[in-house]
């Protein structure tokens, strides 16, 4: 009897395990990945692909990753993490790996790396709110800037400034062009390391003449593109000079550094440093006027712009482009890199931009990108700053709902008529019969046309230093 039922229960053993073998293959062949044990001992851990599938299920929706993103990624106590809303269960699953999710369209996500300096709109609205608390009248907002201003020098390494080389500036000669013309130079911002860009003047001149600084942006062409020759030769042909600069490792700086040290956070304080040196250069001209000088740029050019602007009291006119943002503090290393956001126990770019008050300012927006909502809270508060001086009036935001991220013609229209008008400048002959603008005169120089050191560099100065490592020793307190 006995062998009779051992014989029969491991019949029935082995009719078990042969069972659960097939329900495994098939589970397999179904897609099933076998996860740890869910429970406390094991941290209740699940693979990120498995987890990002569930929340798929629960919720209908769709998330875009590639392989890549989610290998080897694991998330613990991961069912725990769920919550009733899917953004609120994204949000708890995705923080402690450094992830987060851009919602493209409804029910439609993408996994992307955590990224420090896009917030939350009503985060970015929050931060601004608890800033202007702070400050709820001029005396306070005057106390408050006079703090900010010496530690944003303070976080980017520029307290003290550097020592200004003793070299000339290097200056190629003039063109003629229609009704303007146009050199290329380059400083010398310290030893060794140089700015280049081209200063665009206007042919017949009366009197002193104001500066425009016009920096460059994160567009393709760097400032050698059709617009920004357009801008900075109407400016010219207005009556005032531009000054079209390189960012940091971007036109002729790849001369000395690679096209990757762009995204190093001393960036930011090279392009500072840079507009600080072009200034002093255009500013020690005798035609110059210090009562007239501006700064515009777009995109990575308008954070540069809303920076300088504060830093820099000898500018007295500044116009970002879609740039400013309570909730985007800049995706570059040129624009957030250095800690100047931490500054007066932490501040964003639109109080940045409020320091340069009661100065005229317009700020440009568009619908298609973080500067989507600038006219239902940030620029309310510009206004609210700038009331501090009675001068409501100096602040604008030109609005394009419908119009994406460049520096495109009806941007470039905006910038024209406020400059014109802070700077009394003649504007009337740059339009045709119906009274719009024309920009079919200027003259669309090839790339090479503006190099200061050559087509291929041979102009380079021999104590040009090269590589991040050389420019990292610039500012690496003497042992």
């Amino acid at each position: 009897m006995t062998g009779r039922k051992n014989s029969g229960d491991r019949k029935m053993q082995q009719g078990i395990k042969r069972n659960v073998l097939l329900l495994f293959l098939v589970l397999l062949f179904a897609g099933y990945t076998p996860v740890a044990a869910q429970n406390s001992d094991d941290e209740y851990k699940e693979p990120l692909q498995e987890v990002l599938k569930k929340i798929e299920s629960r919720f209908g929706l769709k998330i875009k990753y590639s392989e890549d993103q989610v290998k080897d990624q694991w998330v613990k106590y991961a069912q725990w993490r769920f919550r009733e809303t899917a953004e609120a269960t994204l949000e708890n699953v995705l923080t402690p790996l450094d992830m987060k999710v851009n919602k493209e369209k409804e029910k439609l996500y993408k996994l992307k790396p955590y990224e420090y300096h896009r917030w939350k709109v009503t985060d970015g609205w929050a931060k601004l709110d608890t800033l202007a608390a702070g400050t709820p009248d001029l005396a306070r907002w005057e106390k408050r800037k006079s703090e900010l201003r010496p530690e944003l020098y303070a976080a980017l390494q520029l307290s003290p400034l550097p020592a200004k080389p003793d070299s000339k500036p290097i200056v190629t000669s003039r063109r003629t062009l229609n009704g303007y013309t146009v050199e290329n130079i380059a400083i010398e911002m310290m030893p060794g390391l140089y700015v280049s860009g081209s200063l665009y003047r206007p042919l017949k001149v009366k009197g002193k003449i104001p500066v425009v600084l016009s920096p460059d942006g994160h567009w393709g062409g760097h400032r050698y593109r059709a617009d920004c020759q357009k801008r900075c030769a109407m400016l010219a042909k207005m009556g005032a000079m531009a000054f079209s600069y390189d960012l940091f490792a971007w036109g002729e700086s790849l001369l000395q550094f690679k096209s990757e040290d762009h995204r190093r956070s001393l960036s930011q304080t090279v392009q500072a440093l840079g507009a600080i040196r072009i200034l002093d250069y255009l500013l020690g001209l005798k035609e110059t006027d210090p009562q007239r000088v501006g700064i515009s740029g777009g995109s990575g050019g308008g954070s540069h712009t809303v920076l300088m602007a504060a830093l820099d009291d000898r500018i007295k006119l500044s116009a970002p482009v879609v740039s400013l943002s309570s909730y985007f503090y800049g995706g570059c290393p040129c624009e957030s890199g250095m800690p100047i956001h931490f500054c007066g126990g932490g501040t964003n770019n639109v109080e940045i931009a409020a320091m340069a008050a009661p100065n005229p300012q317009l700020v440009i927006s568009d619908g298609k990108d973080w500067t989507a909502e600038m006219p239902e809270h940030d620029f309310p508060y510009l206004q609210h700053l700038y009331g501090y001086y009675n001068a409501k009036d100096k602040v604008k935001n030109v609005h394009l709902p419908e119009e994406g991220h460049d520096f495109g013609f009806s941007k470039r229209i905006a910038l024209y008529d406020f400059v014109s008008a802070h700077f009394k400048l003649n504007n009337g002959q740059l339009k045709d019969g119906t009274g719009k603008y024309d920009e079919s005169a200027i003259v669309i120089e090839k790339p090479s046309a503006l190099y200061v050191f050559g087509e291929n560099g041979e102009r380079l100065p021999k104590n040009a230093i090269m590589g991040f490592s050389a420019l990292e020793a610039l500012f690496s307190p003497v042992k």
